[in-house]
C-alpha cells in the first residue's frame, strides 16, 4: 500500500481517516462516501501498525462486510484483510458465543433457530397452554419477545412491568409474560438460540462474567460500527462494554436516515453518542458525490424541518440538475398512467435503462397499478425485496375462494379455502375428501354435496363442519352470475371468515394484510366499473375478473423466471435504503399514506416519516419524479385525498409541477396543488380524432352533443372522470339509449365510455 493513499479522500474524509486518538462519530450525509471512509480508516490502522486481529469492525449486512473487505484487501492485501474481525453483530457475536457458550449453560453446537423454527415453537406453545392463535397470532407474539429481548427485558422483568402488562391485556394477550418465560425454557432445554440471542447472550455473557468481557475489550484494540443510527439498545450496550475502557471506537451513520424503529432501532444511540462518550470528536461528510444539486438542495430543506438531528448542510458539486417534479392526479389509476407513461418515454426518447428507473412507494399495496400499468406496456419489472402483490398470501387466500366459487372441482383452491380460516377441518378431513373424490373419480365439489353416496367416512360433527362451508360456499356459487364481482367478492370477504384474523388487529403485519385486501377490492371495483363504462356490463363477474388475473399473474412468473434481465424496480422507501437509480419516482404522497396516519400524533414518529422521505429523494442521482392523487379507492370506494404536508416543506425553488410549471410563493410552502394537464399526447398513444370518425362502423349514429345528466354534452368538451383524469370529447355515437362517448384522456389514453354509466363531469 502506497503511503500517499489519502490523496484519494476529500478533506472532511481524511480527518475523519486519521483521528483516532480517542472515540469518534462520523455523521455521513446521503452520498458522502462513508464506505469509503472505514475502509480506509481501517487500511489507515493497518499501515500505523496494528495488528488485523485486534480491530474488530462491524456492519449490518453480510454484503456490506464483503465489499468493505474486498476494498482492504486491494489496499492492504488479501491476509491482513482476511484476519479482520470484520462481519455482522451476529456472525461476530456467534463466534464469540461459539467459544464461550458453556458459562451461559449452553453447549458450542448450540443451534441457531432461524424465524420459521420461532414461530413454530411459539405455536406449539400456543397449542400446549390452550391459547387461541387467533388472538395470540405467533407472528405479534415472536415479535413481541423479539422487541423484548432487544430492549434487554428478560422474562421476570417483563412479567413484572405494570405498563407491558396493561398493553398486553388491552391487546387481548395477558399471558404474553408467560408464552416469553416458557420460550426461554423451552430454546434453553433444545440447546438452541435465536437471532435476538445471539446479541442479549453476548451482553449477559460480558455482564455476568467480566473476566470474558476483559479478555474480549483487550484483544479489539480498536471498534468501527457501520449504519450506527440503525443499532438498537443491546447494540449500544455491548459496543460501550467493550470500548468504555479505552474508547478507541468509530461509528458511522446518518441520523437524517434512521428509519428503522419498528425493528427496535433507537436513533438517541447517535444523536446522545457524545454524552456516552464525553471526549467523543465530531466529523461531518457533507459532500454529496450521487446526486444533483438541485435533488440535494430539495432533501435538505425537507430534513430540516426535524427538531431532533445533528445539523450538517450536506452539498452536491455534481450539475446543477432539473428540480424534482410532482404531479398530481385525479386518481391513483390515473397516478399509475403518469408514472408509467413517463418510464415509457425515459426509455423510448432517451434511451433511459429501465434499471436505472425505480418506483418507491410507502406501503407494498401500491404495487397493483403500477405492475398492471408496466404489465400493459410490455415493461419488464422486478419487486425487489418483496412479493408481487397478487403473490401475498392473503390475496391469494380469497382468490381461492373466487376460483372454488367459479370451478368447484378446482383441488388446490379446495384445500386452500376450506383452511381460511380454520373451521375445525382437519386435513385428514380435507385428504379422505379428495382421495373418495378420486377414487370414485369424481370432483371434490361432487363428494361435498353428496357424501354419503360417495360413503365418505366422517363422523357427525365433521359432517356438520363440511356441510357448515358447503352451504356457505353455495350461496356464494348461485350468486356468481347475478352480483358483480365487486358485490360478491365484498361479500366473500365479509361472510367468510377469510382475513378475520388480521381485520381487527392493529400490528404492522396486520395493518399490511389490510392494505392488500383493500386494495384487491380497489382492483376489482375499478374492473367492474371499467367493464360497465365501456358497455361490457355482461362481463363484470368473478369469472371475467380471474380470467384478468390470470393473465397478470402468468406474466409475473415469466418475470421472475427472468430475475437478471434489465427491469424497473419497485420496491418499499425502506427496502430502497442504500440503493440508488438515475431515475426515481416517489408515489402516494398523500396524508395519511405518506406520511402514515400512524405517525400523525406522534412528534417522533412524524420525524422519522420524514427521515423516509429524505431518504426515498436522495436514491436519486439525475431525476427525482413525485407523485400524489386527489383520490384514492379503499375497499373499492373513492376517497378524497389530502397532499402530504411534506410537499409543502420541500423548498419552492427546488419543485416543479406538472409541465414546467414552478412552485408558486401563494400558497403554503410554495406550492399551488392543483392539476395542470400537459395538452401534449404521450407518445404511443393512438388518439383518434373527430375527423377520423368514417373509419368508424356506419351503423353507429353520431352526434354533435346529447343530453347528460341535465345538460348538453358536446363535442371538444373538456371532461373530468374520477379515474382517468381530464380529457377531450372527441366522438359522441351509439343509439339514444346507449351513447357512447370516446375522450382522450391526457395521462391515460382514449376511452370509449357508455354515458349511462360514465363517471365523468363537464368543465369546458
Amino acid at each position: 500500500m502506497k503511503s500517499d493513499f489519502l490523496k484519494d479522500l476529500n478533506e472532511q474524509q481524511r480527518q475523519a481517516v486519521e483521528y483516532n486518538d480517542g472515540a469518534s462519530l462520523v455523521i455521513a450525509g446521503a452520498g458522502s462516501g462513508k464506505t469509503r471512509v472505514l475502509t480506509y480508516k481501517i487500511a489507515y490502522l493497518l499501515q500505523q501498525g496494528m495488528a488485523p486481529w485486534n480491530i474488530l469492525a462491524l456492519t449490518f449486512t453480510n454484503k456490506a462486510a464483503d465489499e468493505m473487505k474486498e476494498r482492504i484487501a486491494a489496499l492492504v492485501g488479501e491476509d491482513k484483510a482476511r484476519s479482520l474481525w470484520m462481519g455482522t453483530f451476529h456472525s461476530i457475536f456467534n463466534r464469540i458465543l461459539r467459544y464461550e457458550a458453556h458459562l451461559l449453560g449452553f453447549t458450542q453446537r448450540y443451534t441457531i433457530y432461524k424465524p420459521d423454527d420461532t414461530k413454530s415453537l411459539v405455536k406449539n406453545l400456543l397449542k400446549e397452554m390452550q391459547l387461541d392463535d387467533k388472538e395470540y397470532k405467533p407472528g405479534v407474539v415472536c415479535g413481541r419477545i423479539s422487541e423484548a429481548k432487544n430492549a434487554m427485558v428478560l422474562p421476570d422483568d417483563y412479567a413484572a412491568n405494570a405498563e407491558t402488562r396493561q398493553r398486553d391485556r388491552m391487546d387481548h394477550m395477558e399471558q404474553l409474560g408467560l408464552i416469553y418465560k416458557f420460550y426461554v425454557e423451552r430454546m434453553k432445554r433444545a440447546n438452541a438460540m435465536d437471532f435476538d440471542d445471539l446479541l442479549l447472550n453476548t451482553f449477559l455473557l460480558f455482564e455476568h462474567h467480566p473476566e470474558v468481557l476483559e479478555k474480549y475489550a483487550q484483544r479489539f484494540h480498536f471498534i468501527l460500527v457501520d449504519e450506527y443510527q440503525d443499532t438498537n439498545t443491546v447494540q449500544h450496550r455491548i459496543m460501550h462494554q467493550l470500548a468504555r475502557r479505552h474508547e478507541h471506537i468509530c461509528v458511522v451513520g446518518d441520523d437524517a436516515q434512521s428509519i428503522y424503529s419498528f425493528r427496535g432501532a433507537q436513533i438517541d444511540n447517535i444523536l446522545e453518542f457524545a454524552k456516552v462518550y464525553r471526549g467523543a470528536k465530531l466529523f461531518k461528510l457533507e459532500q454529496n458525490y450521487r446526486s444533483t444539486q438541485n435533488i440535494v438542495k430539495a432533501a435538505n430543506s425537507l430534513i430540516a424541518c426535524n427538531k431532533r438531528q445533528i445539523e450538517k448542510e450536506v452539498f452536491s458539486r455534481n450539475e446543477e440538475g432539473d428540480p424534482l417534479q410532482l404531479n398530481v392526479a385525479f386518481s391513483d389509476v390515473e397516478e399509475g398512467e403518469i408514472v408509467c407513461n413517463r418510464i415509457s418515454r425515459l426509455h423510448r426518447t432517451q434511451g433511459t435503462a429501465y434499471s436505472q428507473m425505480a418506483i418507491l412507494y410507502r406501503t407494498n399495496a401500491q404495487s397493483r397499478i403500477f405492475e398492471e400499468g408496466l404489465l400493459k406496456r410490455s415493461i419488464p419489472y422486478r419487486i425487489y425485496a418483496g412479493h408481487s402483490f397478487y403473490d401475498h398470501a392473503e390475496i391469494r387466500d380469497v382468490l381461492s375462494y373466487f376460483r372454488l366459487i367459479v370451478n368447484h372441482h378446482d383441488e388446490e383452491a379446495f384445500k386452500r379455502c376450506i383452511k381460511c380460516p380454520r373451521r375445525g377441518i382437519g386435513d385428514t378431513t380435507i385428504e379422505k375428501v379428495i382421495l373418495t373424490a378420486h377414487r370414485a373419480d369424481a370432483g371434490v365439489w361432487d363428494v361435498m354435496e353428496n357424501p354419503d353416496q360417495y360413503s365418505l367416512d366422517i363422523n357427525k360433527g365433521t359432517r356438520s363442519k363440511l356441510e357448515a362451508f358447503r352451504n356457505m360456499m353455495n350461496t356464494f356459487i348461485s350468486s356468481q352470475n347475478s352480483l358483480d364481482a365487486y358485490t360478491l367478492a365484498s361479500d366473500i370477504i365479509r361472510h367468510s371468515g377469510v382475513g378475520q384474523d388480521y381485520l381487527n388487529k392493529n400490528d404492522a403485519e396486520s395493518i399490511d394484510k389490510q392494505n392488500n385486501l383493500s386494495e384487491l377490492l380497489n382492483a376489482i371495483n375499478t374492473f367492474v366499473e371499467t367493464q360497465k363504462e365501456t358497455g361490457n356490463e355482461q362481463h363484470c363477474y368473478l369469472a371475467d375478473f380471474l380470467s384478468e388475473v390470470a393473465l397478470f399473474s402468468d406474466q409475473d412468473e415469466q418475470d421472475a423466471d427472468d430475475a437478471d434481465r434489465e427491469a424497473v424496480t419497485l420496491m418499499t422507501v425502506h427496502s430502497a435504503k442504500g440503493l440508488e437509480f438515475d431515475n426515481v419516482f416517489i408515489v402516494g404522497m398523500e396524508e395519511n399514506l405518506f406520511p402514515s396516519a400512524q405517525s400523525l400524533y406522534s412528534q417522533r414518529a412524524m420525524e422519522e416519516e420524514r427521515r423516509l422521505f429524505y431518504v426515498a429523494i436522495t436514491r436519486a442521482r439525475k431525476r427525482c419524479y413525485l407523485s400524489a392523487s386527489k383520490s384514492r379507492s379503499m375497499y373499492g370506494k373513492m376517497e378524497m385525498c389530502e397532499p402530504s404536508h411534506f410537499l409543502y416543506e420541500i423548498d419552492r425553488h427546488y419543485l416543479r409541477l406538472d409541465e414546467g410549471k414552478k412552485a408558486s410563493p401563494a400558497s403554503p410552502g410554495g406550492l399551488r396543488l392543483h392539476h395542470s394537464p400537459s395538452p401534449a399526447t404521450p407518445a404511443g398513444t393512438a388518439r383518434l380524432r373527430p375527423m377520423e370518425r368514417n373509419a368508424l362502423p356506419v351503423e353507429d349514429r353520431k352526434y354533435q352533443e346529447v343530453k347528460f345528466n341535465g345538460t348538453l354534452l358536446r363535442l371538444n368538451d373538456r371532461v373530468e372522470h374520477e379515474r382517468f383524469g381530464q380529457g377531450t370529447v372527441e366522438i359522441l355515437e351509439g343509439e339514444p339509449d346507449n351513447i357512447k362517448a370516446t375522450i382522450y384522456f391526457e395521462n391515460s389514453g382514449t376511452k370509449r365510455l357508455l354515458l349511462k354509466y360514465a363517471k365523468i363531469k363537464i368543465i369546458h
